[in-house]
């Protein structure tokens, strides 16, 4: 499906593998923005009912130069039709995989915007709203071009992130000395235990087996916490499944484990790409081993870890909890638009911006979710 438009030139595609190899050479902010996370991420979902792939790309109209790739998905919900990224809360931060003609100002990005914008419209079907959420306004010197919009609005989200510099024990001793203290104490604790110990898996198979324990040890404690849990879900669970057993050997996905003979202490699942890690899913194994701080401790270990190898920017990702501030993080702001391109999208766009603007007040707000029943997500490793 070729769709035209003046500045820039707009297909849209449904399969993913047709631009994956596509992927190569553009400028990623986060490691989210990477071929393998789609390749998985779109398999998993490819026939989710809720879902319709739909697969952006943008191309300068009189050069042919490939502007930006645009990892999407249409879902209709009470009959409104709204295009978002390729996210259903698994992709942290969202960003178009920016390429040679990617627009560089505030204007090139209204003009952008104004043919991709069009180009929905025009899909059979149609579009009713755009809800672009979690977008880094830049990182490490990459600008997004979408938070150039006037329409792009400062999310009530924010990443955490740490950056240890070459010398990870300056960045240790950085740390509050009681945070200090109590890992070192965490520990002495833990390998009290025979056969307690902490490793980066490398073999597919004990991953797998890792993973299945983590799907285990958060649905208890969401359970117990009276929260919805969705990661375990049949395509949730094949995302990160695909994750592991394509990506484990080439050092993309990173699995590493706390544990004391077979039984599973804590596990951390992350992502790599570089000297930039970014930690997406982790569990314990609960109350009983507490007193060594599992959650907190795998974190350390794992950063200690992967510091030896190069990473040197270590993400906490989405989620300002109490353990998150232990380890000095630094907030990075994330953006949000929400346009609706029909009569009937607009009132969905109307309840997004008062949504933030109840966000502005946080004593309201806290208000409003306790009379609406809404639990608190309360994490503290």
């Amino acid at each position: 499906m070729v769709l035209r438009a003046t500045g820039f030139h707009v297909e849209f595609v449904r399969d993913w593998r047709q631009v994956s190899a596509r992927c190569g050479d553009a400028r990623a902010l986060t490691p989210f923005q990477d071929r393998r996370w789609f390749d998985a991420w779109y398999q998993a979902f490819a026939d989710f009912h809720e879902i319709e792939p739909l697969i952006a790309i943008v191309s300068d109209a009189a050069t042919a130069e490939l502007a930006a790739i645009f990892p999407l998905v249409r879902r209709v919900r009470r009959g409104i039709r709204i295009v978002e990224f390729a996210d259903h809360n698994l992709t942290d931060y969202n960003v178009p995989l920016l390429h040679a003609a990617a627009p560089r100002d505030a204007a090139g990005m209204r003009s952008l915007w104004r043919d991709l914008t069009a180009a929905l419209k025009r899909l059979p079907g149609g579009t009713d709203l755009v809800r672009f959420r979690k977008m880094p306004f830049e990182l490490n010197g990459v600008v997004n071009p979408l938070t150039l919009l006037d329409g792009a609005r400062l999310s009530r989200l924010n990443g955490n992130l740490v950056t240890t510099g070459d010398d990870y024990d300056a960045w240790r001793y950085s740390l509050e000395r009681t945070v200090r203290k109590e890992l070192e104490r965490s520990w002495r604790v833990f390998t009290r235990h025979a056969d307690a110990s902490f490793r980066i898996v490398t073999g597919q198979d004990e991953a797998l087996r890792l993973l299945s324990a983590m799907e285990a040890q958060q649905d208890a404690r969401m359970r117990n916490l009276g929260l919805k849990f969705m990661l375990n879900d049949e395509a949730c669970a094949a995302f990160y499944r695909s994750l592991v057993r394509e990506n484990l050997g080439n050092g993309y996905a990173v699995m590493s484990a706390l544990t004391v003979g077979e039984e599973v202490i804590a596990a951390l699942f992350g992502i790599r790409r570089g000297s930039a890690y970014v930690m997406v899913r982790i569990s314990n194994a609960g109350d009983k081993w507490s007193n060594c701080s599992p959650g907190r401790l795998i974190i350390e270990r794992t950063m200690s870890a992967l510091h030896q190898d190069g990473v040197r920017h270590f993400d906490f990702s989405i989620g300002n909890y109490a353990y998150k501030r232990r380890f000095g993080v630094a907030p990075l702001p994330l953006a949000e638009i929400t346009e609706a391109l029909s009569w009937r999208g607009l009132p969905f766009a109307l309840r997004d911006r008062a949504a933030r603007e109840l966000h502005r007040h946080p004593r309201l707000s806290a208000h409003v979710a306790r009379a609406l029943g809404k639990p608190s997500a309360r994490e503290d490793y």
